[in-house]
C-alpha cells in the first residue's frame, strides 16, 4: 500500500503558504491511486495572551510567507485580540475529523487556515472550530462531540508524539509510504516545481506496488 502523509499544523504560517502546493500533490498522487493521510504537529502550546513583540514577530513571519510563496494574508486585521498561541485545539480539531470522515481532514485544514490568516478568527476556540467543520461538511453536533471526547485528546497526543519520535523538527513535512518503508518528500516550503517531479518518481516506482 502507497500513500502520502502530510505532517503539519493548522496554525503554521509556512504550512498555509504550502496549502496549494499540497493540494496539486495531493491531486497528481490521486490520479495514481495513492490517497492523502494527515497528521498534526503541535507547533505551539502556550498558555498565556499574547504580547504585542510576540505579535509583530509573528506578523513579520506573516510577511515572509506571504513574500515567498504569494498566499494571501490578512496582515491588516492580523491575529485576533487576546489570542492564546496554543495549537493543540485546532490540530484536535483535525484528528476529530478525521475519525469521522477522513475525506473532510483536508477541507477542514484549509477552512482553519482560511479562518485564521485570511479573517483573523481565533481558532483556538471550540465553538469556532464547531462552526468551520459545519463548513466542511461535518455534523455539528457529531463533531463536537467527538472533539470533547477524551479519546480525541489522546488520539492527538499521540500524533504529536509519533511526529516528535520520527525526529520531525519542522512543517510542513510531507513523507511518502510505501509498504511501512517511509521516504521524505520535503521538509519546509518548497514549490511545485520542485516537488512535483520528485513525488512523480515516487509514484512511478510504488504507486501500484
Amino acid at each position: 500500500m502507497a500513500r502520502l502523509i502530510y505532517v503539519m499544523d493548522p496554525m503554521c504560517s509556512w504550512c498555509w503558504g504550502f496549502a496549494p502546493v499540497m493540494t496539486a500533490l495531493a491531486e497528481q498522487a490521486a490520479a495514481q491511486g495513492v490517497s492523502l493521510g494527515l497528521r498534526v504537529g503541535g507547533l505551539r502550546r502556550e498558555q498565556g495572551v499574547m504580547d504585542q513583540a510576540g505579535r509583530q514577530r509573528t506578523l513579520s513571519y506573516w510577511q515572509a510567507v506571504h513574500s515567498t510563496t504569494g498566499q494571501s494574508f490578512n496582515l491588516d486585521k492580523g491575529l485576533p485580540e487576546a489570542l492564546i498561541y496554543n495549537t493543540e485545539p485546532a490540530c484536535r480539531a483535525l484528528v476529530a475529523a478525521r475519525s469521522l470522515d477522513e475525506s473532510r481532514v483536508w477541507s477542514l485544514s484549509l477552512a482553519i487556515q482560511q479562518a485564521f490568516y485570511q479573517h483573523g478568527c481565533d481558532v483556538t476556540l471550540p465553538a469556532v472550530l464547531v462552526d468551520l467543520a459545519e463548513t466542511a461538511g461535518l455534523s455539528r453536533s457529531q463533531f463536537a462531540e467527538r472533539y470533547d471526547d477524551p479519546a480525541t485528546k489522546a488520539a492527538t497526543a499521540a500524533d504529536f508524539a509519533w511526529v516528535e519520535n520520527l525526529g520531525i523538527a519542522g512543517f510542513p513535512t510531507l513523507l511518502a509510504e510505501h509498504e511501512g518503508q517511509l521516504a521524505l518528500v520535503t521538509n519546509g516550503y518548497q514549490p511545485l516545481s520542485a516537488l512535483s517531479p520528485l513525488l512523480e518518481r515516487w509514484l512511478e516506482r510504488n504507486a501500484h506496488g
